[in-house]
């Protein structure tokens, strides 16, 4: 599909008009990523802003005893970046990988500061985007406070059923704050019931 992907994305906002859409589209350059292949590692600080056309992704974290922790799932059409590390130029704790081939598109954290700078639309575009992720952020981290695993199990295969298919059971139970084996009995309660 190429850039019109973006310029979709952007277009489909309300917030930016096709024209404005198309031209800070033109700042943004392909990205093909592998199976497996990371796209950010910890320790490093993250520059791109990337647009994720097609693929699946998940970023996650090292726990005090050296587990794997997800964090979090892109899907197509999301953007994928680590908020904190790209903001505040710090060194990320987080790590971001493919789980698929993954096509997208990026830019830089110095052109997204100059285009947020040169156009107002999309400097709203990028609050909106920032104040949906922290609303996100907010509801998940209350769910895991108020809700049972079984659910945030249901919530999750209701809202996001592609992570069933694209990620592994391990990352799903760590993503869901709980155990494979706990997982595994749920989703054979949850089956029985519905």
């Amino acid at each position: 599909m190429g850039k019109e992907a973006v310029v979709l994305y952007l277009k489909n906002t309300n917030l930016i008009p096709l024209e404005i859409a198309e031209e800070i589209s033109n700042h943004f350059e392909s990205k093909l990523l592998l199976r497996n292949q990371m796209h950010l590692e910890e320790g490093s600080v993250c520059d791109e802003y990337f647009f994720l056309e097609r693929g699946f992704i998940r970023s996650f974290a090292y726990d005090t005893e050296g587990n794997e922790v997800t964090t979090n799932f892109y899907a197509s059409g999301q953007v994928v970046f680590e908020v904190a590390s790209f903001f505040n130029r710090t060194k990320s704790k987080e790590n971001i990988q493919a789980l698929t081939d993954c096509v997208g598109w990026f830019i830089t954290y110095r052109q997204l500061n100059h285009l947020f700078h040169a156009l107002p639309e999309f400097r709203e575009f990028g609050r909106s985007v920032l104040v949906k992720g922290f609303s996100d952020l907010k509801t998940r981290m209350l769910s895991m406070i108020t809700e049972t695993a079984e659910q945030r199990y249901i919530a999750l295969l209701k809202t996001n059923p592609e992570i069933f298919q694209q990620a592994s059971l391990k990352n799903i139970a760590s993503f869901l704050g709980i155990t494979d084996t706990s997982l595994s009995r749920i989703r054979k309660e949850v089956s029985k019931k519905y």
